[in-house]
């Protein structure tokens, strides 16, 4: 996922972010669905799915975390 598409998705309600990570979700279980039957050709797409379930669980994380731990509150 493209920088620019994850920042377009810091500004859209959970429900959307839940519903992406859903949809992703479905379609890395196909993917490895069908790399188990050698159907797949494009192994790459694989982690791609993965890297972008990530960020969008890191995504997830900062919007539910309280704003008002700041990066110097954690060091202390």
């Amino acid at each position: 996922m493209k920088k620019k598409e994850l920042q377009s998705f810091k500004n859209k309600p959970l429900v959307e972010l839940d519903k992406e990570l859903r949809m992703n979700r479905e379609r890395l279980n196909s993917l490895r669905l069908d790399l188990s039957l050698g159907k797949v050709k494009n192994i790459s797409e694989i982690r791609k799915i993965k890297k972008s379930i990530a960020q969008f669980l890191t995504l997830k994380r900062l919007i539910k975390q309280p704003a008002s731990k700041t990066k110097s509150d954690i060091a202390s």
